[in-house]
């Protein structure tokens, strides 16, 4: 075990991890339903600061 948790909501990573990037960053979440969840609030984020 790495230690490293979820971004998205901060459950331990296992093997079978998911690799997200956003905006240039790498970052490792759970499973899909979670990156998913975290490129829609990236996406929401960076749209609100256009305009």
């Amino acid at each position: 075990m790495s230690g490293n948790t979820c971004a998205a909501c901060d459950y331990e990573l296992d093997e079978n991890s998911v690799t997200v990037t956003l905006g240039g960053k790498t970052v490792e979440v759970c499973c899909e339903e979670c990156a998913t969840k975290l490129k829609e609030a990236f996406s929401a984020a960076a749209s609100s600061k256009i305009g």
